[in-house]
């Protein structure tokens, strides 16, 4: 059996949605880990998997017709993401007028949590939240029977589908518990593509991941798209009470044993994709021990309450390129009513920290987070961003996704404009009016910090220094190019 994994050209927008991180458009190609994980687990099992991106070669709708014209596939995979629902959809109906019975499974956040709006018929099936699992069985069923029937598939646990016109969801499926049992992801399905990310500025680069989800309440938050798939499927089942799912560790040893393969093929730098990378000195030193060996040039996502001197030493000594912090605001009393856990005393520490051991520091700062938001505050952000002169700060707009906490503020109080979400670029639009604060302030005020900041002499000499290829600079370049003017 054949299975192809999708990322069709974007039928909407002149730039496709990031399925990775799930909340925004492009601005720099990034490897969806978690798409390629379940192509490893897949081949596994025994299937003949292939993998077509074409937005990553700019390709036309013209080539993905032609392509699934002249296809062989027996199924087709399309991780989607809210903001490529519509795209993908379009896509789909694409798909059909080639093969109008051939199975298509769609995975991540968008069908997770809007399966009415994803299952356009019954050949479409979706595998919620956390993925691997599910589709083991479910291709196993399929091997055996093409078209099967709501009895063959009433079993597999975390599946959902139409049946005689009706959306059947079965039973939520358990957390993978053993992390370390899953394969490294299938990265050679990617062939010759060369992947570049400004903030390490050096390559080949690719990413990786080592645990799945958070603990932390922040009200607005959406994480990477994999754990928000895990996350709205967990809290979907009654018995949890509305519960974060429980975090997923990989071993110290099983993410060496990735680091190290790395490192063989080449690979000169690394992304890590956790929600939250730095959990305690023990963990994060053991970890950092492969990544300095192999000389690797490397960034992460944390909490500025985890920065501690060792951990900012650690990170220094070991090649770390970045850390992204996720401040949201500078504002006291708008960090504790997002349910933040953080004051502005934590960032200035953490920020310090990192600076003392050449550590470079990304803010991210999240406009309209908070109802107490105001044109002063968000002033105040970033005149104390800037002041810290850190490397890089990235503004962004809350929107307020459905599954979470904000969603529901937002709309008990006719906050959303249209009176309901719909999927927007939280790096350019607002759909929110707030108490102090329109959707067009907000987006003006996003607009001005960017030039502010990413236009500074000082800011641009700074990065230019880093980049160790020509080619790694054009490619920062262009995406600063589409972030500021998209």
């Amino acid at each position: 059996m054949k299975i192809t994994f999708l990322i069709p050209p974007c039928y909407d927008n002149p730039q496709p949605a990031e399925r990775s991180a799930g909340c925004t458009r492009v601005v720099y190609p990034m490897i969806n880990i978690y798409e390629l994980t379940l192509a490893a687990v897949l081949r596994n099992e025994g299937y003949d998997v292939a993998y077509k991106d074409f937005v990553f070669h700019n390709h036309s709708f013209a080539d993905f017709r032609n392509f699934i014209a002249n296809d062989d596939s027996d199924a087709y995979i399309i991780w989607m993401v809210n903001l490529s629902i519509e795209s993908d959809l379009r896509a789909v109906a694409d798909i059909r007028k080639s093969h109008p019975l051939i199975p298509i499974v769609m995975c991540g956040p968008g069908p997770t949590y809007f399966p009415h709006k994803c299952l356009a018929d019954r050949n479409v099936y979706i595998l919620r939240g956390e993925p691997e699992a599910t589709a083991v069985e479910f291709f196993k069923v399929l091997s055996g029977n093409p078209r099967p029937t709501q009895e063959t598939l009433s079993g597999i646990k975390g599946l959902t589908f139409l049946n005689d016109g009706k959306v059947t969801t079965n039973p939520p499926r358990p957390l993978i518990k053993d992390l370390d049992a899953l394969p490294f992801p299938a990265r050679d399905l990617l062939g010759d593509q060369v992947y570049h990310n400004p903030k390490l500025k050096t390559g080949p680069y690719t990413t990786m991941f080592t645990s799945r989800n958070c603990p932390y309440g922040c009200k607005y938050c959406v994480p990477s798209s994999l754990t928000f798939a895990r996350e709205i499927e967990f809290k979907a089942d009654p018995a949890n009470n509305n519960r974060k799912p429980t975090i997923g560790f990989r071993s110290v040893e099983n993410v060496t044993e990735e680091i190290n393969l790395l490192a063989s093929q080449g690979y000169k730098a690394i992304g890590f994709m956790d929600d939250n990378f730095i959990w305690n000195e023990t963990r994060t030193a053991e970890i950092c021990k492969p990544l300095r060996r192999h000389g690797m040039k490397w960034g992460c996502q944390a909490r500025v309450d985890a920065i501690t001197e060792p951990i900012a030493r650690m990170l220094g000594e070991s090649g770390c390129m970045y850390v992204d912090l996720g401040v949201e605001s500078f504002d006291a009393d708008i960090l504790k009513s997002i349910n933040k856990g953080i004051t502005p005393a934590d960032i200035y520490r953490a920020v310090n920290l990192l600076k003392k051991y050449n550590v470079p520091v990304k803010l991210n700062i999240l406009i309209g987070c908070s109802p107490l938001e105001t044109t002063a505050t968000v002033r105040q952000t970033f005149r104390e961003a800037k002041r810290l002169k850190v490397d890089q700060v990235m503004f962004n707009i809350v929107s307020p996704f459905p599954g979470t906490e904000y969603y529901k503020t937002c709309k008990e109080n006719g906050w959303i404009k249209g009176d309901e979400y719909r999927p927007t670029d939280v790096q350019h639009e607002s759909i929110l009016n707030l108490p102090n604060l329109s959707a067009k302030q907000m987006e003006k005020l996003l607009f001005q910090n960017n030039l502010s900041f990413f236009l500074d002499p000082a800011f641009i000499w700074k990065q230019i220094r880093r980049f160790s290829s020509f080619t790694e600079f054009i490619s920062a370049a262009k995406a600063l190019k589409l972030k500021l003017f998209h």
